[in-house]
Formats: C-alpha cells, sequence, structure tokens
C-alpha cells in the first residue's frame, strides 16, 4: 500500500486542546440546531445539509481507512452502490421499512468486505489501491448483468418513497442524515481513542513495527476495513434515499473515491477536523466550477495537487500551526520530560536528570 506519512508532532507552544465537556456541550448544541431545521428551514436547506452530510461522512470513512490505516482504497464506490441496492431491494421487493434498510445496507457492505478484505491484503503498494478499484468495477458489472431483477443499465426507483408524503419523507431522510453524520465523526474519534486506534496509527508508520511490539495487524486492519465499508455502506442507503433512482453507472462510480480523497487530502489527512473543513470548501468548489462541465474535475484536481505542494498538511494543518488548537483531541503526546529528552538526544546535547526528582543509587 502507498505510504501515508504520520502527521508531524506538535510543536506550538500554544498547543491546546477543547475539554472533553466543551466538545460533549457544543455539539449537542449545534444538533439541536440542526434537529430543529425542519421547523425554521425549508426543505431545499434540508437536501442541501443532506448532501452536505454524506459527503463529510463519506470523507470521515476514507479517513478512517487511508489516514490513520494507511489503506489507500480506491473502490469505496462499491459499498456505496451495495448499499444503495440493498436500501432498494429490501424496501421494494421484501417490503422492509426503507429507514430501517439504510442501516441494513451497511451491514451488507460489511459482509461481503469480509471476503473482499481476504483477496485486497494480498496486494501492496500501488496495487492495493488499484485493485480495491477492480474489485468494484466488478461489483457494478454483476450489478448492470443483471437485467431482470435489478434492471441492469437502467436502473432502478424507491417505489416504497411513494408511501410516505414528501414532506414527511424529506423530514425523516434529513433526520436520518443528521444520525448517520454525527455517527460517523463519533466512530471515528472513539476509535482513535482506543487501543486499537492506537495500533491502527502503528500500522500505518510502521507494519515491522507494529508487529514486533505483539499489534494483531491482521485483525486491526480488517476490522477498520469493514467499520469503513459498513459507514460507507449506509452513506450509499442515504444517497439513494435522497435521489429515490439509481444505476450501476452512478453508484459504482469511481468519482466517489476520487471526491473523498479530494476532500481529505484538501481538510487535512489523518485528522478529524480535517475532512469536515474539506467537505466545506469541496461543497462551495463543486458549486462554483459546476459550470465548467468535465473541466471541474480537472480543476478539482489541480487544486488538490496545490496543496498537496504548498500545505501537505491540509488547511486543518495550518490553521493549527497558526493558532495551536485542536478540537477533537486523538493525538497521542509524550510527558514533556520525555518529550525534552527525545528532542535533547536529536539535538546531540546530553539529557539532564530532572532536578526535582533525588537521584536513587543502586
Amino acid at each position: 500500500m502507498p505510504k501515508i506519512e504520520s502527521p508531524p508532532p506538535v510543536t506550538h507552544p500554544r498547543s491546546r486542546r477543547m475539554s472533553s465537556r466543551g466538545l460533549a456541550v457544543g455539539s449537542v448544541l449545534l444538533l439541536a440546531i440542526l434537529v430543529s431545521l425542519p421547523w425554521w428551514g425549508t426543505p431545499d436547506q434540508m437536501r442541501t445539509l443532506v448532501e452536505f452530510i454524506y459527503f463529510l461522512a463519506l470523507a470521515q470513512m476514507w479517513n478512517m481507512l487511508a489516514g490513520y490505516g494507511g489503506m489507500v482504497s480506491f473502490g469505496q464506490q462499491a459499498w456505496i452502490g451495495l448499499g444503495g441496492y440493498t436500501l432498494i431491494v429490501l424496501a421494494d421487493d421484501l417490503h422492509v421499512n426503507m429507514f430501517l434498510a439504510v442501516v441494513v445496507g451497511g451491514v451488507v457492505a460489511a459482509l461481503v468486505a469480509l471476503p473482499t478484505a481476504a483477496l485486497a491484503f494480498r496486494l501492496r503498494g500501488g496495487y492495493f489501491a488499484v485493485g480495491t478499484w477492480v474489485i468494484a468495477e466488478v461489483f457494478r458489472l454483476l450489478v448492470a448483468s443483471s437485467t431482470e431483477w435489478l434492471k441492469g443499465g437502467l436502473g432502478r426507483s424507491l417505489t416504497a418513497a411513494g408511501l410516505i408524503a414528501r414532506p414527511l419523507r424529506e423530514q425523516y431522510t434529513y433526520w436520518l442524515a443528521i444520525v448517520i453524520g454525527a455517527g460517523a465523526i463519533a466512530l471515528v474519534y472513539t476509535l482513535m481513542r482506543s487501543r486499537v486506534g492506537l495500533g491502527l496509527t502503528a500500522i500505518r508508520d510502521s507494519e515491522a513495527a507494529a508487529m514486533s511490539v505483539g499489534v494483531k495487524i491482521t485483525r486491526i486492519k480488517l476490522l477498520v476495513f469493514m467499520m469503513a465499508a459498513f459507514g460507507t455502506g449506509v452513506v450509499g442507503g442515504l444517497i439513494y434515499l435522497n435521489a429515490l433512482r439509481i444505476t450501476p453507472q452512478a453508484s459504482f462510480n469511481i468519482q466517489w473515491s476520487a471526491f473523498m480523497a479530494f476532500i481529505v487530502v484538501i481538510g487535512g489527512l489523518g485528522t478529524i477536523e480535517g475532512p469536515i473543513i474539506g467537505a466545506m470548501l469541496f461543497f462551495v468548489l463543486r458549486h462554483y466550477l459546476s459550470s465548467f462541465g468535465p473541466w471541474s474535475l480537472i480543476l478539482l484536481g489541480s487544486i488538490a495537487v496545490i496543496m498537496m505542494l504548498v500545505a501537505p498538511d491540509g488547511l486543518w494543518g495550518v490553521l493549527h500551526r497558526r493558532f495551536g488548537f485542536e478540537l477533537f483531541a486523538v493525538r497521542r503526546r509524550l510527558p514533556a520530560a520525555l518529550a525534552h529528552g527525545q528532542s535533547a538526544v536529536a539535538e546531540g546535547q546530553p539529557v539532564l536528570s530532572d532536578p526535582a526528582v533525588p537521584e536513587t543509587k543502586p
């Protein structure tokens, strides 16, 4: 797999973190405002926010996989397609509640990801990225060839949506999007504050070193791969619950993975805040560049390349170096004395013992 550089150590003298209580209070206030939107906003605003939220959630899942785990995948559109088609089949053919079917689509994607990982994990370097894209193409061809059941290239419409009044359906879809968006951020935050998250970043930095200290490499990579597939599959169901129609060409399109990578690279790889900022910028750029047609993708790619050259850490990296502030504190920091000792050794200076701690003789 391509080498993913770990984020640089935090050395800002004014570096500070938001407390857990402050983060919780701010999150509750923001969620309360968002949840109340249907009573004071417009349907267009709800639809716009649903679209923004699913791009944000997709970016968080890709960032968890590539930014924190070093597994650069360009086949995440496979889970979007599976989640979308699971929604259609369950809601229309099996008469399952379509909002519940969105979640089941994520479960189906995670289950399919298990045998997929057995094949993909045999690949290394750029072969992993290309291999995941090829696997997604196989899924697309399988769905497109099912002309009797899934209607092949013609696609299918979500007819079950007609059973609910449009205002009520849009309201439920919007609230479901809020749950999915908040859940995606909470999932990454919880994971990266756990021992599994610590092992994941160790694997990203060096698999050999991680193995030498007892990290269960295959188990952790498989767990994160399936978690990313589940989250992406749920978002796929949300996308086509909002769009009401799905085709293999649209749902299994590699542009989904390209958009995820763009958002994460622009915002900041290996951070939770990065995809949030990147999704905002992407949404604005996509709106203003849409008039350029096919050239819009070229312009987005050019912006991403320039950003990687000028600010490899993304926009959040620039802001963090300037103001020394972290919203989601998931990075581990060495104790001050140990960090000072390591920097002194690196500079070839003698390490002095702490005068406040008396030396003991053997």
